[in-house]
């Protein structure tokens, strides 16, 4: 039934191979095309050099190539991407500049949001499909930042921009052509990531290699390495890791679906902590689904030669300028901060550059909400979200209150750090089941068997213990003692605040 429900959406070229792994044709044709854009990636790099041909030809062939994979995946869905960003190029270009920022980012969402109700409550409610909202998700993502950073750079001044909003913000506006392959290119059209303007035009115009080059120390040096560093070691590394995590979900997740969570058979035959196990080995399973698709747009990238970050301090270079996520720190975060700030890396940093670092009143719940609505009409989302808010509100009263109890030997350290691991295991595993299992019905099924126990223990937890607003100097003070720790929502902007000052 999904197979012929989401055929009609693109190409049926390959539904022999579907039907022979009996996998549905939407997530066929999706796999099939980033192999194919894989390989068209190592071209564009070599062939289509910077060196070799002029900044326009790379953007028309980007944007051709994007379209192409689009309409071979989503059939004429893909007009969606057009129209999305035909309607906020025109209010970027009739619209003042003073308030197109809010324009754009209330049109681009409002429209992601109506083709999700439509998708979802007129097509195929449930169904795990490769969609065309997916895509114009990221666009949205493109969309909104560009908007603000445009606002930035042409309403304000520098002293008034954060050291990160000096570095993103953009003096000129990009042409209809820089624009639509900003959004629409081959290399993230399917799965992105989300990456910053200036950074694309760089990788585009050949300028992204000069201001990181570096010594094998990690110091600059002053001096421009003649030729590109050349991404093949981490290219064939993280394809290595893509396959390894698709064999690990395929194999692992038909024995411990999420699902069976919610079955009576289950929660009435099974001790409470084998339910907690399950659990745990159940997510366990699912989350390679999601370092295959991000590992491997990740290597698209890469294999352009997008992506360069500046040097290793053992000289080799370091390919995750918009990496979007890091797959050991996700499996072994001590904190639900630390896991929020290794999982889908760049759509963390958009929610803190366009809300959190930017809305007046209590910016946590407004980063977590516009996440929600931006991934669907699901109401598993709204769940999940709204729990999450609860879940860091009490792990930062704990972190703030607890803490400093166990840093007095490395053995109370040990014993700190192994119970806020496994403590921010479950905690991730109970707050993103109605992410998966979508509905209200089942979410609240699950919630009940295990007696809304985290939800409880947040609400106990952010009642009890006290946290102390701190002052703009003790924040200063913080940030310079633990640059890595950011804001409370989503990562830093390391790579961007080391850009500014070496441009």
């Amino acid at each position: 039934m999904a197979t012929e429900t989401t055929s009609c959406t693109g190409s049926s070229l390959l539904q022999p191979l579907s039907d022979m792994i009996d996998l549905p044709l939407d997530q066929v044709n999706f796999v099939v095309c980033q192999l194919f854009a894989l390989l068209t990636a190592c071209w564009f790099r070599l062939y289509l050099h910077p060196s070799k041909t002029s900044p326009f030809i790379r953007h028309v062939v980007a944007t051709l190539l994007g379209f192409y994979l689009a309409l071979f995946c989503f059939g004429w869905y893909a007009l969606h991407f057009l129209v999305q960003s035909g309607l906020t190029y025109g209010i970027m270009i009739f619209t003042g500049v003073e308030h197109m920022h809010r324009y754009c980012f209330v049109v681009a969402l409002g429209y992601l949001t109506l083709c999700q109700i439509t998708r979802v409550y007129f097509f195929d409610y449930g169904m795990y499909s490769a969609d065309f909202t997916g895509p114009l998700m990221v666009i949205t993502q493109k969309i909104t930042s560009l908007a603000f950073e445009i606002h930035d750079g042409l309403t304000k001044k520098e002293e008034h921009l954060k050291p990160t909003q000096k570095y993103l913000a953009i003096r000129k506006m990009p042409s209809l052509l820089e624009y639509l392959s900003y959004n629409c290119n081959f290399l993230g059209i399917l799965a992105g990531p989300t990456c910053s303007y200036n950074d694309y035009t760089a990788f585009i115009e050949g300028t992204g290699y000069q201001h990181k080059h570096a010594e094998s120390n990690g110091k600059e040096n002053g001096k421009f390495k003649q030729r590109d560093p050349s991404p093949k070691r981490d290219v064939l590394v993280k394809l290595a890791t893509c396959t390894l995590c698709l064999l690990i979900y395929l194999t692992f997740y038909r024995i411990c679906p999420v699902e069976r969570v919610i079955d009576d058979p289950f929660i009435t035959s099974q001790p409470f902590y084998v339910r907690i196990l399950y659990l745990y080995l159940s997510m366990l399973s699912l989350r390679p689904k999601y370092y295959f698709v991000w590992t491997l747009a990740d290597a698209i990238n890469n294999a352009a030669g997008f992506g360069f970050n500046g040097y290793h301090k053992d000289g080799t270079p370091r390919w995750d300028l918009i990496s979007n996520l890091r797959i050991l720190d996700i499996e072994l975060a001590t904190s639900f901060k630390s896991f929020l700030d290794n999982w889908n890396i760049q759509t963390a940093l958009w929610l803190k550059r366009v809300c959190y670092e930017r809305c007046s009143y209590h910016p946590t719940a407004a980063t977590f909400l516009l996440s929600a609505i931006w991934h669907g009409v699901y109401p598993g989302y709204y769940l999940t979200f709204i729990m999450g808010i609860g879940v860091t509100l009490a792990a930062r009263a704990v972190r703030h209150n607890v803490r400093q109890h166990f840093l007095g030997s490395s053995t109370h350290k040990l014993v700190y750090d192994v119970i806020t691991w496994a403590s921010t295991q479950i905690a991730i595993c109970y707050t993103v089941v109605p992410f998966v299992v979508l509905a209200v019905g089942t979410s609240l099924k699950f919630y009940w068997s295990w007696y809304f126990g985290l939800h409880v223990i947040c609400l106990l937890l952010v009642l009890a213990l006290p946290v102390k607003r701190k002052s703009s100097r003790e924040k200063l003070q913080e940030k310079r003692n633990h640059p890595a720790e950011g804001s409370d929502f989503s990562s830093t902007d390391s790579n961007c605040n080391q850009k500014q000052k070496t441009s």
